[in-house]
């Protein structure tokens, strides 16, 4: 148990029998009346986000979340594959969990596979990642290195947005957050 006045960002709660984790808090004293904490927490087994206000001090119960890095293997077809590097056993985790992270994950890379009481939470890639380009239109005469974007299509298949100038097979480093480019790799 802690209070609401320990909350952190990334943190797990146990609020009504599901899990939610803390995207963001403020701690808030009004002119009238006690300390709250204002929070925007989101529900980890549905994706929904919520703002929920705590009266300061109010007892909170958080859930152990074991986070382990592990390396994706493969996709079978009908789960991920994930490899403890420390004990070398394997986890299978359901495509609705891996989510939009599948878009940045290549072979052999590193995750942190969250987990509460053997149950797997939530896949956590690095900020960002390098990938090649395989497929983009040729850019046009006149293509500044600014202005415009185009799509481009990345090795895991992913679509993103692109400057004018990037071609097919150069290596971009994309942000796994937003999906947005965040500039080239030089080789």
């Amino acid at each position: 148990m802690a209070t609401t006045n320990d909350l952190k960002n990334g943190m797990v709660l146990k609020l009504d029998g599901q899990l939610w984790q803390v995207i963001w808090f403020q701690h808030h004293k009004p002119g009238k009346g006690g300390a709250v904490v204002r929070t925007k927490i989101k529900n980890i087994e549905s994706g929904k986000t919520v703002d929920k206000t705590f009266n300061a001090d109010v007892k909170v119960e958080v859930a152990s979340v074991d986070k382990r890095t592990m390396q994706y293997l493969y996709n079978d077809g009908t789960s991920y594959v994930f490899m403890d590097t420390g004990t070398y056993d394997q986890l299978e985790v359901a495509p609705e969990i891996v989510g939009g992270a599948k878009d940045f994950m290549l072979e052999n890379q590193e995750a942190i596979v969250a987990t509460n009481e053997g149950r797997v939470l939530y896949i956590e890639l690095p900020a960002s990642v390098e990938l090649e380009v395989t497929y983009t239109e040729p850019g046009l005469q006149g293509d500044r290195s600014t202005g415009g974007t185009k799509p481009a299509t990345v090795e895991t298949g992913a679509q993103v947005s692109v400057p004018l100038f990037i071609t097919t097979g150069e290596k971009i480093k994309v942000d796994t957050r937003d999906s947005s480019y965040l500039g080239r790799v030089s080789s």
